[in-house]
């Protein structure tokens, strides 16, 4: 079974990232969520836009036993930013059967948004794995004894998790 990759598509959610955070007034509606969890600690990056309020929320935790603290956007922005520059991505089905291995970085991502003056609303739902590069990935694919928790065939829809729609 071939495993997709997505550093094509991350490198896009990237821009709308960055074009989310820095210029949020461009959007109609928003409602994002990010929760990146890499080596121990969790970044998340939660923005909700409705009617022209916008409500947000930033916290972090360093180390799996430690209470979440409230943490800067930027420095929210900033951890998220590094993991969609990482060289390559795979996405997550959601009916993983065993653990994550924590070595590596992995994102979910709830995205839903309406830019001014478009007709319609996208949304996403994935998680992501991210590696330094290609041959990281097919090393991490090889090591999982089940590869049907990985998503192998684009576009990806259903119930669980999709790309835009």
């Amino acid at each position: 079974m071939t495993v997709s990759l997505y550093a094509d598509y991350i490198a896009d959610l990237r821009v709308l990232f960055l074009e989310l955070d820095r210029s949020p007034d461009l959007f109609q509606s928003i409602d994002v969520h990010l929760e990146l969890a890499a080596g121990g600690s969790l970044v998340v990056y939660e923005t909700k836009r409705r009617k022209g309020q916008t409500d947000s929320l930033y916290y972090g935790r360093p180390t799996a036993g430690d209470a979440n603290r409230q943490i800067s956007q930027a420095t929210a922005f900033s951890a998220i930013d590094r993991f969609f520059a990482l060289g390559q991505f795979i996405a997550l089905t959601g009916e993983a059967t065993q653990t994550l291995d924590t070595q590596y970085p992995h994102c979910a991502v709830n995205f839903s948004y309406r830019k001014k003056g478009h007709p319609a609303a996208r949304s996403m739902l994935m998680v992501f794995v991210g590696f330094n590069d290609e041959a990281d990935a097919l090393h991490y694919i090889a090591a999982i004894d089940d590869p049907s928790v990985f998503v192998s065939e684009r576009p990806y829809r259903t119930a669980k998790a999709y790309e835009w729609k």
